[in-house]
């Protein structure tokens, strides 16, 4: 019984995979955002947008410049 029951709940998770479901990440913090080197982020000073490898981050803000930044 307990044999059926796990094979069932493998291949009910096989099957979600494999039609692009994403089962949820454990430990991670849902907010959390990676962002590529290629983003448009706003200038918190003078809001105009640069790429994330561009941009200059203080105190987790980005910057266009140094000017703008504190």
């Amino acid at each position: 019984m307990i044999l059926k029951l796990l094979l069932f709940a493998i291949v009910g998770v096989l099957i979600y995979k494999f039609f692009g479901g994403k089962l949820p990440n454990i430990g991670k913090s849902p907010h959390e955002k990676k962002l590529d080197e290629d983003t448009l982020v706003e200038c918190e000073s003078c809001h105009v947008y640069v790429t994330v490898k561009e941009s200059i981050i203080v105190g987790g803000k980005y910057y266009c410049s140094k000017e703008c930044a504190p």
